[in-house]
């Protein structure tokens, strides 16, 4: 099985196990002489089974990405918490600035004048930057994804 293959298992299996405990809390509590809609003991079974695949599932797509290795010797893994840091920060850099671009209307030319507290052009060059180098890095760890087999 190829590592893109257990990456989209993986995600269902978390789609499925917050949808199981939806339908747990939906069964947790009946009127008195009514019945649940399902049994909430089958559902926990299933819920226990389907959190073991997970953590197995889990576990191989961790052994793989720590054992992956691209041309320059960095690994997968190296690569996700990389794209994982570069997000944050394209989040936090996006975040503040927008707030230190947005404009601030007065009504009257006695008000208060606002202005922003940094260059936002030079700012939005290098949110640009970042954007970029996230680009290619999703792009190459979706390659491996896509070439990559899955070790058991």
């Amino acid at each position: 099985m190829k590592l893109a293959n257990a990456l989209s298992q993986r995600s269902e299996l978390q789609t499925r196990i917050r949808q199981m405990e939806v339908r747990l809390n939906n069964n947790a509590k009946v009127q008195e002489g009514e019945q649940p809609a399902e049994d909430p003991m089958e559902l926990l079974k299933e819920l226990e089974e389907d959190y073991i695949q997970l953590e197995n599932l889990i576990s191989a797509i961790n052994r793989t990405n720590n054992s992956t290795k691209l041309e320059d010797g960095t690994t997968l893994s190296d690569l996700l918490a990389r794209r994982d840091c570069r997000r944050g920060r394209l989040s936090s850099l996006r975040n503040f600035l927008n707030n230190a671009s947005a404009l601030v209307h007065r009504h009257s030319a006695s008000e208060i004048k606002i202005k922003s507290t940094i260059n936002v052009r030079r700012l939005q060059k290098q949110v640009d930057g970042l954007s970029q180098e996230l680009r290619e890095l999703e792009e190459s760890i979706q390659e491996k994804n896509w070439t990559t087999e899955l070790l058991e």
